[in-house]
């Protein structure tokens, strides 16, 4: 499964200020528990269970 993992965002500089804004004043805790229902959130959208579970060991690898 290929995932796209180049830029894809449309207004990538827009959209990094929204997820900022949506951060602004929270809490680190309240910022981690966005952060856990935003996953959840685009996750749901996604569906395949495939698809997500290539994005896990992706963002795992892009870690280190």
């Amino acid at each position: 499964m290929n995932l796209t993992l180049d830029p894809n965002i449309e207004d990538a500089d827009g959209f990094y200020e929204e997820l900022l804004e949506a951060h602004r004043e929270l809490s680190k805790a309240d910022s981690d528990a966005f952060n856990a229902r935003l996953i959840l959130v685009l996750c749901n959208h996604i569906g395949d269970r495939k698809i997500i579970r290539a994005a896990l060991d992706a963002a795992k690898a892009l870690n280190g």
